[in-house]
């Protein structure tokens, strides 16, 4: 039974299972789960986890256990639609950027130096997740491509450029990730003050929470990395760990890349202004203890899917020397790059 067909066969039978596939790996792998029970994880278990933005001991599990694993190498068609027509929606945009001058507004009280602020964005229409998964692995060969679902939570699906944290034994790499800009072939790249500093908070930030719980911890430059048709700035930290895994997460979640900083009054700002529930997005998921190793990635470019139509996700950082419009364009952009699968 081909591993496409036993996720058809279970949306029909509304149980459990991810879909997934690394950039480093040429197999796609999958958990599919024989019952419907929601089970949750205090992160010590073995199987795939899918934890919420406001993580607090809710972090959802598919067991290893009481799932069938497979994994296939499979052969999707090259997809083209790198244009999607993009609708416009001026009280989105208002709505948008009257939250980032209000954020601007509240640095510049001084009540933290960095917020990540995001927007949900519906788009009506009947999509088959099996078709848009494969459009996602044809589409972000270099990012981590999933397809979630559980039939008391929903579906989950998406292309995340971000790695949370990579553990084997006590050994453990993790990254910051800030600062976008449109890949234009032939372009020279060049950063501006903006996302260099922006770039460096979360890097000092994750540095910093580290050093309680590890040692040896190494910290690479800057570089520039591509996710689609968009450029991030990156730098790799790694070291040995101390403690457990729960700690190295609690220690890097959520990242100044995804709420901000500091974190507990970026996060208050968050959850007063917002005026959505992120619910998984800018959580994390992945592969948990298997093998003595764990690999988990942020939930980024993601989106939920319905019946009728599909929510897509999008934010960016601010900080002092942000602009409001061009913030919005940053959205925009970011929701060109998941919208191409639609």
């Amino acid at each position: 039974m081909s591993l496409l067909y036993k996720i058809e066969k279970h949306l029909e039978n509304k149980l459990p299972f991810v879909a997934y596939k690394k950039k480093e790996d040429v197999e796609v792998k999958a958990f599919f789960q024989k019952n419907d029970i929601l089970h949750k994880t205090q992160l010590n278990d073995k199987g795939f986890v899918f934890a919420p933005f406001e993580f607090d001991d809710n972090a959802i599990l598919i067991p290893e256990e009481s799932s069938d694993f497979v994994k296939e190498e499979l052969l999707v068609q090259p997809f083209e639609n790198s244009h999607p027509y993009i609708s416009f929606d001026e009280n989105a945009k208002k709505k948008h950027i009257n939250i980032v001058e209000k954020g601007i507004s509240a640095i510049h009280q001084q009540l933290f130096k960095k917020v990540v602020l995001s927007r949900e964005e519906q788009v009506a229409g009947q999509y088959n997740p099996v078709t848009l998964f494969s459009n996602l692995l044809s589409a972000y060969p270099n990012a981590f491509v999933y397809l979630w679902y559980h039939p008391k939570v929903g579906m989950w699906l998406g292309a995340t450029p971000e790695t949370l944290v990579k553990i084997n034994q006590n050994r453990f790499e993790t990254m910051s990730l800030a600062g976008t800009q449109v890949y234009i072939e032939g372009k020279e790249i060049i950063w501006g003050s903006k996302e260099k500093d922006e770039q460096q908070l979360v890097t000092d930030y994750i540095e910093e929470n580290l050093k309680i719980i590890c040692e040896n911890i190494y910290v690479g430059d800057q570089e520039t990395v591509r996710a689609g048709s968009l450029l991030h700035l990156k730098t790799t930290i790694s070291g040995v760990l101390r403690s457990d895994l729960k700690s190295l997460i609690k220690a890097l979640h959520p990242t100044p890349a995804v709420c901000g900083f500091p974190t507990k009054e970026a996060k208050t700002f968050i959850l007063h202004n917002e005026g959505y529930s992120r619910q998984f997005y800018t959580g994390f998921l992945g592969e948990l203890n298997l093998e003595e190793s764990s690999q988990l990635f942020v939930n980024l470019r993601c989106m939920q899917l319905f019946d009728n139509s599909a929510s897509l996700y999008i934010g960016g950082g601010i900080t002092k020397d942000s602009n409001p419009a061009l913030e919005w364009e940053e959205t925009m952009a970011k929701s060109r790059v998941i919208k191409r699968v639609l």
